[in-house]
């Protein structure tokens, strides 16, 4: 058996198991003859450089080679010692991978003898006779090559377009999925929007109920600041929502800003756990603040303490009425700032999905929120030069930790 070289002509004491070096687009072509010089001479005519032509001068050696390579032509001799051509072409028929490749014969006996009857018979699609018409073999080694080029072709096109298919598929199903995150999303902000709503439209009718039956005792100064009071949360509550969607816009066009300014962020944090502190009444927990000494920096101070309300209301609403813990310590050239809460933990499998956005790990007791709190928290972090991640054990509740530079760049 004799491999091509690279030039598209066998080297006749080339190594019979090298392996050729070949280009993807150059069409192969195997001669099978068991005389050296016959197989010279039909390579010089049929080889060009956009084909490979493999010699093989037995039928076994022909038989490993159309197992290893997909051929565009076999020319085969039909008078070989050994397995002729005719019993090389008839296995090459009963075998799967082989049946389909075209067979030329190639006979130096007269025509009186038959022999193209017989190589009809066995599958071939021509039987030429030697002395070889030179110009008749290469117009049909060139019909051959041209057919097999465009049956490439054509799989690479129906290549192509399976790809495309599945592309198209892909955008169809993130499609589908991006209309239903949206109509889940308009689900979510009418929920959260209707609760804040709803109470501030009972509280005008109960109001209005007072100022019909005369009932000016309902409107004494202590009770008018409770409704102040209550009216503000839930103002502060749509505002909030708005203020997200408003975010999550800009994050995803490459808007948000920073507008760095010096500060004290013990301050920022004492101010913020203080303005928290009634929400943590009615959820039943209790908050502590380790950060007694000053720790002054340049960052965005609304945006950090976005991500520090975002952080405690995550904690309020998980932390099973438990104590939730904020403490502030400064390690190489960062402030950090960890929010602790007890309730019931994150799974490993869902402690990065948290951070996407619309995702919400909604338990028994706590359904609320948007699922945009994490997600605008960590990429506020990340505008920051810092970061955000959290560590927690099912069960054990979980500590959410914002390493934040000392300086925006």
């Amino acid at each position: 058996m004799l491999e091509p070289l690279a030039g598209g002509v066998a080297d006749p004491v080339a190594d019979p198991v090298a392996v050729p070096v070949e280009e993807p687009a150059r069409i192969k072509l195997l001669i099978v003859d068991d005389l050296p010089e016959n197989l010279l001479a039909l390579s010089k005519i049929i080889e060009q450089e956009d084909r490979l032509v493999y010699q093989a001068r037995t039928g076994e050696a022909a038989l490993a080679l159309l197992l290893e390579h997909e051929f565009a032509l076999a020319i085969l001799d039909v008078m070989m010692p050994g397995m002729d051509g005719f019993e090389l072409a008839e296995l090459m028929r009963g075998t799967e991978r082989t049946r389909t490749i075209p067979i030329v014969f190639v006979s130096a006996a007269g025509k009186e003898l038959n022999h193209a009857f017989k190589g009809y018979e066995t599958g071939a699609v021509d039987f030429l006779y030697k002395p070889l018409d030179i110009a008749a073999v290469q117009s049909k080694v060139n019909v051959f090559v041209a057919m097999r080029r465009q049956q490439n072709d054509m799989a690479r096109q129906v290549a192509a377009l399976e790809k495309s298919q599945r592309e198209l598929q892909a955008t169809k199903d993130e499609l589908r999925h991006a209309l239903q995150l949206r109509d889940d999303f308009m689900s979510m902000v009418a929920h959260e929007l209707r609760t804040p709503l709803n109470t501030l439209l009972l509280e005008t009718q109960l109001r209005g109920m007072h100022l019909d039956r005369d009932n000016l005792d309902a409107f004494a100064p202590d009770q008018l600041r409770r409704m102040v009071a209550r009216d503000g949360r839930q103002i502060k509550s749509m505002i909030r929502l708005i203020h997200d969607m408003v975010d999550v816009s800009r994050i995803r066009s490459g808007k948000l800003s920073i507008r760095a300014t010096e500060f004290d962020l013990s301050t920022l944090l004492q101010q913020v756990v203080s303005d928290l502190e009634p929400q943590a009444e009615v959820a039943g927990c209790r908050m502590s603040l380790d950060a007694s000494e000053s720790l002054c920096g340049s960052w965005d101070d609304f945006r950090v303490e976005q991500i520090i309300i975002n952080l405690l209301t995550n904690a309020l609403r998980y932390g099973a009425r438990k104590p939730v813990e904020v403490a502030l310590t400064a390690e190489s050239g960062h402030a950090i700032v960890t929010v602790r809460d007890h309730g019931g933990g994150i799974a490993l499998a869902h402690q990065q999905r948290i951070f996407a956005p619309f995702e919400r790990l909604g338990t028994n007791t706590v359904r609320e929120g948007l699922g945009l709190g994490l997600y605008i928290a960590r990429q506020l972090a990340e505008a920051h030069g810092g970061t955000l991640e959290v560590i927690s054990t099912e069960g054990d509740g979980a500590m959410f930790v914002l390493r934040l530079p000392m300086a925006v760049a």
